[in-house]
Protein backbone atom coordinates (compact mmCIF):
# COMPACT_ATOMS: atom_id res chain seq x y z
CA UNK A 1 0.00 0.00 0.00
CA UNK A 2 2.87 2.67 0.83
CA UNK A 3 4.40 1.98 -2.46
CA UNK A 4 0.94 2.57 -4.30
CA UNK A 5 0.25 5.87 -2.36
CA UNK A 6 4.39 6.54 -3.13
CA UNK A 7 3.70 6.20 -7.09
CA UNK A 8 0.77 8.23 -7.18
CA UNK A 9 1.97 11.00 -4.76
CA UNK A 10 5.27 11.22 -6.87
CA UNK A 11 2.88 11.32 -10.53
CA UNK A 12 1.51 14.35 -9.35
CA UNK A 13 4.15 16.06 -7.25
CA UNK A 14 4.55 19.20 -9.76
CA UNK A 15 0.95 19.76 -10.25
CA UNK A 16 -1.31 19.61 -6.97
CA UNK A 17 -1.62 22.40 -4.17
CA UNK A 18 -2.69 21.81 -0.75
CA UNK A 19 -5.07 23.67 0.43
CA UNK A 20 -6.34 22.75 3.95
CA UNK A 21 -6.09 25.44 6.47
CA UNK A 22 -2.88 26.27 8.97
CA UNK A 23 -4.33 27.87 12.12
CA UNK A 24 -1.36 29.65 13.23
CA UNK A 25 -3.08 31.62 15.62
CA UNK A 26 -4.09 28.57 17.83
CA UNK A 27 -0.52 26.87 17.03
CA UNK A 28 1.48 29.77 18.35
CA UNK A 29 -0.36 30.12 21.74
CA UNK A 30 0.77 26.56 22.42
CA UNK A 31 4.16 26.57 20.71
CA UNK A 32 6.81 29.06 21.12
CA UNK A 33 9.46 30.19 18.29
CA UNK A 34 12.02 27.49 19.73
CA UNK A 35 9.81 24.20 19.62
CA UNK A 36 11.18 21.73 17.86
CA UNK A 37 8.19 20.48 15.08
CA UNK A 38 7.30 17.50 12.81
CA UNK A 39 4.95 17.68 10.26
CA UNK A 40 4.21 14.50 8.78
CA UNK A 41 3.25 14.36 5.19
CA UNK A 42 4.72 17.24 4.33
CA UNK A 43 4.35 17.75 0.87
CA UNK A 44 6.57 20.29 -0.61
CA UNK A 45 6.59 22.20 2.81
CA UNK A 46 3.54 24.84 2.15
CA UNK A 47 2.57 24.45 6.26
CA UNK A 48 6.76 24.84 6.98
CA UNK A 49 7.20 27.50 5.05
CA UNK A 50 4.31 29.25 6.88
CA UNK A 51 5.94 28.71 10.08
CA UNK A 52 9.39 29.84 9.17
CA UNK A 53 7.88 33.13 8.06
CA UNK A 54 6.35 33.41 11.70
CA UNK A 55 9.59 32.54 13.14
CA UNK A 56 9.72 28.70 13.69
CA UNK A 57 13.01 27.88 12.46
CA UNK A 58 13.46 24.40 14.18
CA UNK A 59 11.21 22.28 12.21
CA UNK A 60 11.44 19.20 10.16
CA UNK A 61 9.32 17.72 7.49
CA UNK A 62 8.86 13.80 6.18
CA UNK A 63 7.37 12.71 3.26
CA UNK A 64 7.11 9.82 1.42
CA UNK A 65 7.36 11.10 -1.67
CA UNK A 66 10.45 11.97 -3.24
CA UNK A 67 9.67 14.26 -6.08
CA UNK A 68 7.59 16.19 -3.62
CA UNK A 69 10.36 17.02 -0.86
CA UNK A 70 12.68 17.33 -4.05
CA UNK A 71 9.81 19.99 -5.52
CA UNK A 72 9.73 21.55 -1.69
CA UNK A 73 13.55 21.76 -1.09
CA UNK A 74 13.77 23.67 -4.94
CA UNK A 75 11.25 26.11 -3.31
CA UNK A 76 12.47 26.56 -0.36
CA UNK A 77 16.40 25.52 0.21
CA UNK A 78 16.13 26.61 3.68
CA UNK A 79 13.36 24.17 4.70
CA UNK A 80 14.78 20.73 6.45
CA UNK A 81 13.12 18.26 4.18
CA UNK A 82 13.44 14.29 4.35
CA UNK A 83 12.09 11.45 2.34
CA UNK A 84 10.22 8.59 4.31
CA UNK A 85 11.03 5.59 2.87
CA UNK A 86 9.30 3.14 5.17
CA UNK A 87 6.67 3.34 7.85
CA UNK A 88 8.41 4.11 10.67
CA UNK A 89 9.37 7.80 11.76
CA UNK A 90 13.32 8.36 11.32
CA UNK A 91 13.84 10.21 15.14
CA UNK A 92 14.05 8.91 18.44
CA UNK A 93 11.37 8.82 21.02
CA UNK A 94 10.55 11.87 22.48
CA UNK A 95 11.64 14.12 19.73
CA UNK A 96 9.05 16.56 19.18
CA UNK A 97 6.99 19.27 20.72
CA UNK A 98 4.92 18.99 18.43
CA UNK A 99 3.49 16.94 15.14
CA UNK A 100 1.84 18.43 12.39
CA UNK A 101 -0.89 16.04 10.08
CA UNK A 102 -2.56 17.82 7.31
CA UNK A 103 -4.84 15.60 6.01
CA UNK A 104 -2.80 13.09 6.86
CA UNK A 105 -5.28 10.24 7.03
CA UNK A 106 -7.58 10.76 4.31
CA UNK A 107 -4.08 9.40 2.11
CA UNK A 108 -3.77 6.29 4.76
CA UNK A 109 -7.28 4.57 3.74
CA UNK A 110 -6.93 1.48 5.73
CA UNK A 111 -7.12 1.24 9.62
CA UNK A 112 -4.21 -0.48 10.04
CA UNK A 113 -1.76 1.29 8.24
CA UNK A 114 -3.23 4.44 10.09
CA UNK A 115 -2.97 2.86 13.58
CA UNK A 116 1.01 2.50 12.50
CA UNK A 117 0.92 5.79 11.52
CA UNK A 118 -0.38 7.23 14.60
CA UNK A 119 1.57 5.04 17.23
CA UNK A 120 4.69 6.46 15.27
CA UNK A 121 3.81 9.82 15.88
CA UNK A 122 3.02 9.19 19.48
CA UNK A 123 6.27 7.55 19.96
CA UNK A 124 8.44 10.47 18.36
CA UNK A 125 5.84 13.17 20.48
CA UNK A 126 7.65 14.43 24.26
CA UNK A 127 5.40 14.25 27.19
CA UNK A 128 3.17 16.79 26.82
CA UNK A 129 3.69 17.50 23.19
CA UNK A 130 1.20 18.43 20.98
CA UNK A 131 -1.38 16.94 18.15
CA UNK A 132 -2.38 19.69 15.28
CA UNK A 133 -4.19 17.45 12.53
CA UNK A 134 -6.77 18.51 10.18
CA UNK A 135 -8.58 15.96 7.71
CA UNK A 136 -11.31 15.29 5.57
CA UNK A 137 -14.83 13.90 6.73
CA UNK A 138 -17.47 12.67 5.49
CA UNK A 139 -19.70 14.30 3.07
CA UNK A 140 -23.31 13.35 1.95
CA UNK A 141 -23.87 15.49 -1.09
CA UNK A 142 -24.17 13.66 -4.62
CA UNK A 143 -20.76 13.48 -6.37
CA UNK A 144 -19.26 12.50 -2.57
CA UNK A 145 -21.93 9.62 -2.00
CA UNK A 146 -21.86 8.57 -5.58
CA UNK A 147 -18.30 7.62 -5.28
CA UNK A 148 -18.41 6.15 -1.66
CA UNK A 149 -21.33 3.75 -3.13
CA UNK A 150 -19.30 3.23 -5.81
CA UNK A 151 -16.33 1.64 -3.79
CA UNK A 152 -17.64 0.58 -0.69
CA UNK A 153 -17.98 -3.00 -1.90
CA UNK A 154 -14.37 -3.42 -2.92
CA UNK A 155 -12.94 -1.95 -0.05
CA UNK A 156 -15.88 -3.02 2.59
CA UNK A 157 -15.56 0.55 3.93
CA UNK A 158 -18.19 3.52 2.74
CA UNK A 159 -16.07 6.39 2.60
CA UNK A 160 -13.20 5.01 1.03
CA UNK A 161 -12.47 5.92 -2.54
CA UNK A 162 -10.20 6.16 -5.87
CA UNK A 163 -9.52 8.94 -8.11
CA UNK A 164 -9.56 8.75 -11.78
CA UNK A 165 -5.69 9.43 -11.83
CA UNK A 166 -5.17 6.34 -9.64
CA UNK A 167 -4.90 7.88 -6.15
CA UNK A 168 -6.69 6.08 -3.34
CA UNK A 169 -8.16 8.07 -0.69
CA UNK A 170 -10.59 7.85 2.88
CA UNK A 171 -13.16 10.51 4.13
CA UNK A 172 -14.15 10.10 7.68
CA UNK A 173 -16.49 10.02 10.24
CA UNK A 174 -16.08 12.25 12.96
CA UNK A 175 -16.48 8.83 15.35
CA UNK A 176 -13.60 7.42 13.36
CA UNK A 177 -11.22 10.63 14.25
CA UNK A 178 -12.03 10.57 17.92
CA UNK A 179 -11.61 7.12 17.44
CA UNK A 180 -7.81 7.77 16.11
CA UNK A 181 -6.89 10.11 18.81
CA UNK A 182 -9.11 8.91 21.74
CA UNK A 183 -5.53 8.37 23.64
CA UNK A 184 -4.80 12.48 23.57
CA UNK A 185 -6.08 14.78 25.71
CA UNK A 186 -8.69 17.15 23.50
CA UNK A 187 -8.19 20.85 23.69
CA UNK A 188 -9.84 21.88 20.63
CA UNK A 189 -11.96 19.98 18.28
CA UNK A 190 -13.97 21.97 15.16
CA UNK A 191 -15.86 21.14 12.02
CA UNK A 192 -15.85 23.12 8.74
CA UNK A 193 -15.47 23.51 5.24
CA UNK A 194 -12.83 22.42 3.54
CA UNK A 195 -11.85 22.83 -0.40
CA UNK A 196 -9.74 19.85 -1.73
CA UNK A 197 -6.37 19.81 -3.66
CA UNK A 198 -8.83 19.13 -6.77
CA UNK A 199 -10.96 22.11 -5.89
CA UNK A 200 -14.24 20.85 -4.23
CA UNK A 201 -15.74 21.60 -0.61
CA UNK A 202 -15.84 18.76 1.33
CA UNK A 203 -16.76 18.65 5.16
CA UNK A 204 -13.57 18.55 7.21
CA UNK A 205 -12.20 18.50 10.65
CA UNK A 206 -9.28 20.52 12.76
CA UNK A 207 -8.57 18.87 15.83
CA UNK A 208 -5.38 19.84 18.49
CA UNK A 209 -4.51 17.88 21.38
CA UNK A 210 -1.98 16.97 23.69
CA UNK A 211 -0.12 13.40 25.02
CA UNK A 212 -0.90 12.61 27.30
CA UNK A 213 0.83 10.31 30.21
CA UNK A 214 -1.42 7.33 29.64
CA UNK A 215 0.21 4.45 27.84
CA UNK A 216 -1.54 4.45 24.24
CA UNK A 217 -4.18 1.70 22.91
CA UNK A 218 -2.68 1.37 19.54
Amino acid sequence: MLENQRKYWNGVADEKEFTTPFQIDVFSKYLPKNARILDFGCGYGRTLFSLYNEGYQNTVGIDISEKMIARGKSIHPYLNLHHLITEKIPFKEESFDAVIALALFTCIPFKKQQKITMSEIWRVLKPGGYLYMNDFLITPNIYNRERYLKFEKKYQHYGIFELPDGGIFRHHSQEEIFDLVKDFQLIIADTSTFKTMNGHLTNGIFYFGRKNSILPTF
